[in-house]
């Protein structure tokens, strides 16, 4: 007998997947820009960086957010899935951010076409009436079709941040592989904490004030030498 949880589970492995042709591996989100200005320079600085922004913006907006969103996907509530993938682009504090969800929002909707999966029909549909989709707003809509719990979702979505993040520390501080995994596996222990308070704070609640990760992705738009696209 088929067991749903266990595919649910698949299926989020497949969302999780650095194998998601998203392009996810080209963006640094400023990472790049804090390791040229000396803010990140090892292993210790770099968790520390990654840490905080997971903390307190990435937990404390984006991925309240994907819950949100997740829930308005269920209920098919169009009318606030389009308000709430307004906000997330109107919040992007730079033209590389925003072109980043963009730019990703963009291919994960061009996979839905491609997956051809009967369960994600409403989702393509609804995503057709929108000129600009934001990352997360496809990710949670595929999430949701494919019946995977927002707790999961949630715990996933910051894992695969956080795992990009020390990928982009690998090649630009540089670290070694041991490096990157203490790193992940420091990070993955704060995981379910961050997305337990994601789940249960209130939208007028949300914030992703980091004045250092604005600056950081603003300045990296006129970096000199670049490996990454943000």
């Amino acid at each position: 007998m088929n067991d749903p949880s266990r595919l649910a589970l698949i299926r989020l492995l497949q969302l999780a997947s650095p194998a998601l042709p998203v392009g996810a591996y080209t963006y640094s989100q400023g990472l790049e820009w804090a390791v040229e200005s000396g803010r990140i320079r090892d292993e210790a600085s770099a968790g520390r960086w990654i840490g905080d922004l997971m903390a307190f913006a990435i937990g404390r907006f984006e991925a309240p957010l994907v819950a949100l969103l997740m829930h308005r996907w269920v209920e098919d509530e169009v009318v606030e899935i389009k308000r709430l993938n307004g906000d997330f682009l109107a919040s992007r504090e730079s033209a590389e951010l925003r072109a980043e969800t963009v730019q990703m929002g963009f291919s994960l909707n061009r996979l839905l076409a491609d997956l051809a999966d009967p369960a994600l029909a409403t989702v393509r549909e609804r995503l057709a009436d929108m000129p600009e989709i934001a990352f997360p707003t496809a990710w949670s809509g595929i999430a949701a079709a494919w019946k995977i719990a927002p707790g999961d979702a949630v715990a996933a979505y910051l894992w695969t941040w956080a795992e990009n993040q020390v990928m982009a520390a690998l090649k630009a501080v540089p670290l070694g592989q041991a490096a990157g995994q203490r790193l992940l596996a420091e990070l993955g222990r704060q995981v379910p904490a961050i997305a337990e308070t994601a789940l249960a704070l209130p939208e007028n609640q949300w914030s992703n004030l980091t004045p250092a990760f604005a600056l950081c992705s603003a300045r990296h738009e006129t970096q000199y030498s670049r490996l990454f696209r943000s």
